[in-house]
C-alpha cells in the first residue's frame, strides 16, 4: 500500500533545477519542450412553514419515505488502465499539431458501472473514460469485445461510454479523418489502450455485480467554472439566464452506492472543461476530474491501484451539459483561479471531489425499482425539426455538416486558437473576409442551411470527413433518468433538453441528468439565440441552427416511447471506418538501442544524497521508446522506500506527485524520472526504479529495469 498523501506538490515542467537537494520551482510552471515548426491549430418558499412546524416535527421522527431511501439493486463496479502513448502522439482536444506526447503525469483510467434489479435481469452499463472524445470507433470496437465475452448481455442498447474530455491525453482513434488529421493519422497502440482499458473496467464490474444501495444527490458548485462564451448566453431568454445567473450550472449531481452502510462507489455529473491544463502541456494527464476521481481513491481512500482486485472504492467525474463553461475562472488559457496550469487543475479537481464528497449520506434520493432503455440513430444531417419544437411555428431541417470561420479560431479562453490565423469569433469581431468568400464558393443552399455561420469548412461535403449518423440513449434507472448524447451542449442546450425529458416522462426536471460525449462525437450544440452569435461553439454546432430542436425531438420521442412501454426502431449506425485512415508515421519504435557506451536501464543522472519535502528529486536513465509497451495496469516508475531490509513500493506513474519524461533521437531514449516529494512523506531512505520493454532488432521485447542509488528524506 502507498504511504499517506494528504497534500502534494504540484510537479513543474520537464525541466530540473540543478544543484545538491534541489528545490521545485515555485508557482509558474516551465513550459514543455515545443517544436520549431508552428502548425496547425483551432481553438465550454417556505410560504406557510410556521404552520407547518408541528407536521415537520412529527415526520422528523417517522421513518423516511421509501422515495427518499436508496434504492436496493446489484451493482458492478470496476476499473481499467487505458494510458495511451506517452512519446510522439497528437492530444486530442486542442487540435494543435503542435501538442505531441513527450511523457506521462496522471494515467488514464476507465471506471465501469453495472445497474440490474437482480443478478438475471437485464443490465445497464456505464462507463466513464479519462480520455479527450468517445469515438464511434470505440464503442463500436468495444461492443465487438464484450459480446465475444459476454454474449448478449452488453450492446449498444444498454451501454453508455462517456468521456471526461481531457485535452491532454494521446488520440488518434477516430475513424473519421476531420479528427485525426490533426493528430496526424490514426494511432493503432492508443486505440487498442482505450479499448482494452475499458474492457478491463466492464469485466471488472461485470464479476463485481452484488447487491447495493443506489441513491441520487444533488448539491451546487460555484467556483469551478467560468462561462466562456457570456456574448451567446445574453441572447437567451431572460428566464433561462435567471435560472443560471452566475452564467454556469452549478449542479454537482451524484449516484452514491453503499453496501452494508460503507460507501463503494459514486458517479458524478458536473459541467466544466477538462482544459485547466493548456495546449503548451504535452505530459499525458486525465486533467481537472481525472484528478478528482483520484485523490478521492487514492489520497482520500489510500487506495493502491497496482495491488490487483477489485478496489474498494471506485469513484467516477463524468461530464454533463460544459459546452460554454471553462475552468479557467480568469477565462485565459491556464489563468484561474491561480496563474499555475498545474495548481490550478489540482484546485478545480479538488473542488468538484469537495462538491461530490459533501453529498455523502446527505439528502440521498431513492432511485426507485426498474431499469429501461431507448436508443436511436439518427442521421444528423437530415432531421426534420416539428414545429413544436423550432419555436416558430415552422419545420425546419438540420443541415449537412460544416464549421465555421469562428471554429478555427478556437476557445480563445481555454487555448487552442492560434494567434496568427486570421479568425475571430463574433463577439471580438467575426470574419467578414471569410464570408465574402464564402458567398462566392459556398453553394447558397449550404450557406442558406446554416443561417448566421461563415462557412470555413464544409465537412459534410467530403463522404466519410465527418460522422452523420449519431446515437442517442435515454436510460431509466428506477425513477431517474440519463439522456447521453455524443455532443458537447451549452448550460442552456442542456437546460431546454432536460426540462423537454421531464415534461414528457412527467417527472421533476431535478429527475433528469444530461450528458455529453457520450457514444460518439458530432460538436457542440448551442441553442439557436446562442448560434447566431457565432462564438466558437456556434461555429463548431455543425448542423446547422436548427441542432438542438432537432435533439429536443428526438429526446422527446425516445421519452413517449419509454413512457407509452412501446418499442421503438432503433435504425442502423454509419458504417465503422475504424483502420480506413493511414496510421500515424510518428511515435512508432523499430528498434531501441542504449546510449553510446551504455547499457539499458544504466543511470545517467543519480539523485543527490539528501533531500527535504517540497524538493524535487530528478534521475535520468538509458531507456527505451515507450510505445512499445503501456505497461498497462503497471508502472514506468517506482519511488521506494527502505523498511524492514526490504524496498517496497510508495509510489508509481499514476500518482500526482511523480512524472516520466522521454528524451528521444532516432533509437535511442532517455527516461528522466522527477518526484516531487510531498508534504509528511516520512523520513528513511528511498530510491528511484525504472522498468520498460525494450525492442530488439528481430522485433521482439526485452525487459528493462534500473535503480537509482539510495538518498535520504528528512
Amino acid at each position: 500500500m502507498t504511504d499517506s498523501r494528504t497534500t502534494t506538490a504540484a510537479p513543474d515542467g520537464p525541466d530540473v533545477t540543478d544543484g545538491p537537494g534541489a528545490t521545485a520551482p515555485g508557482p509558474g510552471r516551465p513550459e514543455a519542450p515545443r517544436s520549431r515548426t508552428r502548425g496547425f491549430t483551432r481553438r465550454s418558499v417556505l410560504g406557510g412553514a410556521a404552520a407547518l412546524g408541528g407536521v415537520a416535527a412529527l415526520q422528523s421522527l417517522l421513518p423516511p419515505p421509501a422515495s427518499a431511501r436508496p434504492t436496493a439493486m446489484y451493482v458492478g463496479r470496476g476499473i481499467g488502465d487505458m494510458t495511451g502513448e506517452p512519446l510522439g502522439a497528437g492530444m486530442n482536444g486542442y487540435a494543435d499539431t503542435e501538442q505531441m506526447s513527450v511523457g506521462l503525469h496522471l494515467r488514464q483510467r476507465a471506471r465501469a458501472f453495472v445497474f440490474a434489479d437482480s443478478s438475471s435481469s437485464p443490465r445497464f452499463l456505464h462507463v466513464t473514460a479519462e480520455i479527450g472524445l468517445v469515438f464511434q470507433s470505440i464503442q463500436q470496437e468495444v461492443l465487438r469485445r464484450l459480446a465475444a465475452e459476454f454474449g448478449d448481455t452488453y450492446h449498444e442498447g444498454n451501454v453508455v461510454i462517456t468521456a471526461t474530455h481531457t485535452h491532454v491525453a494521446p488520440g488518434g482513434t477516430s475513424g473519421h479523418p476531420m479528427v485525426d488529421l490533426s493528430m496526424l493519422g490514426f494511432r493503432p497502440v492508443t486505440f487498442e489502450a482505450n479499448c482494452a482499458g475499458i474492457v478491463d473496467a466492464v469485466r471488472m464490474a461485470h464479476h463485481d455485480l452484488a447487491p447495493s444501495t443506489v441513491g441520487v444527490t444533488t448539491g451546487a458548485l460555484h467556483d469551478a467554472g467560468a462561462n466562456r462564451s457570456r456574448g451567446s448566453f445574453e441572447r437567451d431568454t431572460p428566464e433561462e439566464r435567471a435560472h443560471f445567473p452566475e452564467g454556469i450550472d452549478p449542479r454537482s449531481q451524484s449516484l452514491q452506492i453503499t453496501r452494508d452502510g460503507r460507501l463503494v462507489g459514486v458517479l458524478n455529473w458536473f459541467a466544466t472543461h477538462a482544459t485547466s491544463m493548456t495546449s503548451h502541456s504535452r505530459l499525458a494527464s486525465s486533467d481537472n476530474k481525472g484528478y478528482a476521481a483520484w485523490h478521492w481513491e487514492r489520497e482520500v481512500a489510500g487506495q493502491d491501484y497496482l495491488a490487483g482486485g477489485t478496489p474498494g472504492l471506485i469513484t467516477a467525474f463524468a461530464q454533463t451539459n460544459p459546452g460554454d463553461i471553462s475552468p479557467n475562472l480568469h477565462l485565459a488559457p491556464g489563468q484561474g483561479p491561480t496563474a499555475d496550469e498545474w495548481l490550478n487543475t489540482r484546485i478545480n479537481g479538488e473542488r468538484q471531489y469537495a462538491a461530490a464528497r459533501d453529498q455523502v449520506g446527505r439528502g440521498v434520493r431513492g432511485l426507485g425499482t426498474g431499469i429501461d432503455v431507448r436508443h436511436t440513430w439518427v442521421d444528423m444531417s437530415a432531421v426534420e425539426v416539428r414545429p413544436e419544437f423550432t419555436g416558430d411555428g415552422r419545420t425546419h431541417r438540420t443541415a449537412i455538416a460544416a464549421l465555421g470561420a469562428s471554429f478555427a479560431s478556437g476557445s480563445q479562453e481555454d487555448g487552442g486558437g492560434g494567434d496568427e490565423l486570421p479568425f475571430a469569433e463574433g463577439d471580438r469581431g467575426g470574419n467578414p473576409e471569410v464570408k465574402a468568400i464564402a458567398d462566392l464558393v459556398v453553394p447558397a443552399w449550404l450557406r442558406e442551411a446554416h443561417g448566421d455561420k461563415d462557412i470555413l469548412l464544409p465537412a459534410g461535403l467530403v463522404p466519410h470527413a465527418i460522422q452523420r449518423v449519431f446515437p442517442f440513449h435515454l436510460v431509466r434507472l428506477g425513477g431517474h433518468h440519463l439522456f447521453a448524447l455524443g455532443f458537447e451542449p451549452t448550460i442552456v442546450a442542456g437546460l431546454r433538453l432536460r426540462r423537454t425529458l421531464a415534461a414528457e416522462l412527467g417527472v421533476p426536471e431535478d429527475h433528469v441528468t444530461v450528458q455529453g460525449y457520450s457514444n460518439a462525437y458530432g460538436h457542440y450544440v448551442t441553442t439557436p439565440e446562442e448560434y447566431s452569435a457565432q462564438n466558437y461553439e456556434g461555429g463548431a454546432t455543425v448542423f446547422g441552427p436548427w441542432t438542438l430542436p432537432a435533439i429536443q425531438q428526438i429526446a422527446a420521442d425516445l421519452a413517449r416511447s419509454m413512457r407509452a412501454g412501446t418499442p421503438l426502431d432503433p435504425g442502423t449506425p454509419e458504417r465503422d471506418l475504424t483502420g480506413q485512415i493511414p496510421a500515424s508515421p510518428l511515435g512508432n519504435p523499430l528498434v531501441d538501442t542504449p546510449a553510446p557506451l551504455r547499457d539499458f536501464g544504466d543511470v545517467l543522472d543519480q539523485p543527490h544524497g539528501e533531500y527535504r519535502t517540497g524538493q524535487r528529486v530528478a534521475v535520468r536513465f538509458c531507456g527505451t521508446h515507450p510505445n512499445s509497451d503501456l505497461r498497462r495496469g503497471d508502472t514506468y516508475l517506482a519511488v521506494e522506500r527502505a523498511e524492514g531490509g526490504r524496498w517496497v513500493r510508495v509510489h508509481d506513474d499514476g500518482d500526482w506527485s511523480t512524472m516520466i519524461v522521454f528524451e528521444g533521437l532516432l533509437t535511442v531514449t532517455n527516461a528522466l524520472i522527477t518526484w516531487d516529494i510531498p508534504p509528511g512523506t516520512p523520513a528513511g531512505e528511498y530510491r528511484i526504479v525504472y522498468t520498460a520493454s525494450g525492442r530488439g532488432i528481430d522485433g521482439r521485447l526485452f525487459p528493462v529495469r534500473g535503480e537509482s542509488r539510495a538518498f535520504h528524506v528528512r
